[in-house]
């Protein structure tokens, strides 16, 4: 993988390699978002970091997303990390 230096020397993937890592979790867990990919404006821009268009999908897999996320254990520390990673986001 291409690992650039981002903020702070924090290792940062390109969006495709994010785009490609999330298909590869969502599969793991039986999820397939047929649109998933990266956003074509934000990506032919000069933004550092394009975003992810998610896409579209029918209601069998969103009802299988909502299934997986659902499944997850949402403890403290799962949420402690989210808002960590939360606040973090918006300082850059």
């Amino acid at each position: 993988m291409n690992w650039k230096l981002g903020v702070e020397g924090a290792k940062v993937r390109s969006t495709e390699e994010v785009v490609q890592a999330l298909q590869a979790a969502l599969a793991r867990v039986g999820v397939v978002l047929p649109s998933l990919r990266v956003d074509p404006v934000t990506g032919a821009s000069d933004e550092p970091f394009a975003l992810v268009d998610l896409g579209r999908c029918n209601v069998r897999t969103a009802q299988r997303l909502t299934d997986v996320l659902c499944a997850m254990p949402a403890g403290e520390e799962l949420s402690a990390r989210v808002r960590q990673l939360n606040r973090e986001q918006r300082m850059r």
